[in-house]
């Protein structure tokens, strides 16, 4: 996901700041933060005392208490995937309090009544709950899941890249509801084994934390995370393809429905019916998923690989630099180099944020190789290479460490002239205060040709 500030405000730029100065007072910034956290703060309120009358607060508090676990570890699970290329700790936020908070207020008030509705017209309260387990609880709580992934998409759309930013969103929005569903089903049945009297393995509340916390995690975002995808092949079409970006997500919400109703299911299908598509579908389809978002990750890493050189060639990378930011092991080492070295948290905060702006810097060029780039290719662009120059004093000292120390062969493949590299294109040094060029030609259609006084790697030793 990319970490991306606003356009940048040009002088003499008639699309400048003087547009927002006369923008109505709904579209402001802190208008509409403030609208959403407000949204959220009374969603959580609501929910909050729903989930209170329905377990009471002792049962509330066991709820909380046990719902927490599995929390960090998925949290932790999707940050790796989003250490490519991180996105801003607020979008992670917001779909996490929206699938807490929003989500689960849908869910609950949407499913409570139709179920009673479908109790109320069918006489069969039985069959209510099991048409509402089946068929209307994925379709409602799905949906509801779904509208952050969407908004994430259509208002932080430049952090919204790929495959993985879905996957990564629609996993997080998941954890959150999941967290509120746990601690409603933990809280009911520990107040039933109050009542019951029974303590220990054999208590409600001990099957229940088994089911849903042991065993099924994941259950939640691996429904979600199918969306997730959906959007993400979606943020990865051309704009000119409006059917498959609006079929594509469709149908990844369709098939978390389907999922989700099968699992929901499962219970129906007999007395292992649980526990076969539990080991015959879950696990598999877990396993499958997990496997395409490392995959994918590895993809992005080549991804930066194969498009950064372009613009060591042009003078605003050094050649060993699109090596170093294709393998997570070197970005490590050039942030603990700078921390080491060059003031603290400050500067590997700057390496981070170089090394986000480059990854960012090589997604844009491959949609434009692709001929899948937006209007604003080239203001992008320019924005992050504005970005990568303020901070090279830290950033490239750390990127050449990182590069002599992990290279695994005796001298590295590329040409090292010092620590900032070989001369751009133009045949002179950048200048202190600017790049061999303000700003070459590095064009999806057009991009920039090596010359033949400048060497070129032809082996790659982070390629895995």
């Amino acid at each position: 996901m990319a970490t991306c500030p606003p356009y940048p405000t040009y002088p003499g730029d008639p699309a400048g700041g003087s547009a927002l100065r006369h923008a109505h007072w709904w579209q402001r910034k802190w208008v509409r933060y403030g609208a959403l956290i407000t949204l959220l703060a009374l969603s959580g309120l609501v929910i909050l005392a729903l989930v209170r009358q329905q377990t009471g607060t002792e049962g509330f508090l066991v709820g909380l208490g046990l719902a927490v676990l599995p929390v960090p570890l998925l949290m932790a699970a999707f940050r790796w995937l989003d250490r490519v290329e991180p996105g801003p700790w607020r979008n992670l936020l917001f779909a996490f309090a929206w699938g807490a908070c929003a989500a689960a207020l849908i869910a609950i008030i949407a499913n409570s009544f139709a179920t009673k509705w479908i109790a109320t017209a069918t006489a069969d309260p039985t069959g209510a709950d099991t048409l509402g387990a089946t068929v209307i609880a994925p379709v409602v709580e799905e949906s509801a899941k779904a509208a952050a992934v969407l908004l994430v998409f259509l208002f932080r759309r430049r952090d919204f890249t790929g495959i993985v930013d879905g996957v990564v969103i629609a996993g997080v929005t998941a954890t959150g509801f999941a967290f509120t569903e746990n601690i409603l089903y933990l809280g009911t049945a520990f107040g039933t084994d109050q009542l019951t009297g029974d303590r220990g393995i054999a208590s409600v509340t001990a099957a229940t934390f088994f089911v849903r916390v042991v065993m099924s995690p994941f259950a939640h975002p691996l429904f979600t995370v199918l969306t997730g995808i959906g959007f993400g092949i979606s943020a990865l079409s051309a704009e000119r393809q409006h059917i498959r970006r609006v079929l594509v997500p469709l149908c990844g919400l369709l098939l978390a429905m389907g999922m989700h109703a099968m699992w929901n299911g499962s219970s129906t299908f007999g007395e292992y019916g649980f526990f076969a598509v539990y080991a015959m579908f879950m696990v598999p389809a877990f396993a499958l998923l997990t496997w395409l978002v490392i995959w994918t990750r590895q993809r992005e890493l080549r991804t930066v690989r194969e498009e950064l050189p372009a613009y060591a060639v042009a003078g605003w990378l050094t050649p060993s630099e699109p090596y170093v930011l294709g393998s997570m092991r070197a970005r490590r080492v050039a942030r603990d180099y700078a921390r080491r070295q060059f003031g603290g948290r400050p500067a590997a905060r700057a390496v981070s944020q170089y090394e986000a702006y480059a990854t960012s810097l090589a997604f844009l060029r491959r949609r434009g190789r692709l001929g899948r780039a937006n209007a604003d290719f080239v203001v992008r662009e320019r924005e992050l290479l504005h970005e990568l120059w303020r901070r090279r004093d830290v950033a490239r000292p750390a990127l050449d460490h990182a590069a002599r120390t992990t290279a695994p062969v005796a001298a590295p493949p590329w040409p090292v002239y010092g620590v900032h590299g070989v001369y751009g294109v133009y045949g002179h040094p950048p200048q202190p205060d600017r790049p061999a060029h303000p700003f070459p030609t590095v064009s999806p259609v057009h991009p920039v040709q090596a010359q033949p006084t400048v060497p070129y790697p032809a082996y790659n030793p982070y390629r895995t």
